[in-house]
């Protein structure tokens, strides 16, 4: 796996990763089976984003409803 692949372990990495993508794709210079790849690449970390975003909406309207709080990644404290 590339580091470009790996960049994006965080929603701000992938987020910058997906303009990188955008910007190479939107380049004259980017050849079909690389823009491909770009698209996939793409599309996975939206996705992940995603999830990241959906889970921290949750977490937050938990946390109004209840007034508790717990650590990042579930962990109660």
């Amino acid at each position: 796996m590339t580091d470009e692949a790996t960049k994006g372990t965080t929603l701000e990495g992938r987020l910058a990763r997906l303009e990188e993508i955008l910007a190479r794709m939107e380049s004259d210079e980017v050849a079909l089976e690389e823009a491909l790849k770009l698209f996939e690449e793409g599309v996975a970390h939206v996705r992940e984003a995603e999830k990241v975003l959906s889970e921290t909406e949750l977490r937050v309207e938990e946390l109004l409803a209840s007034g508790e709080t717990r650590a990042l990644g579930g962990d109660e404290t």
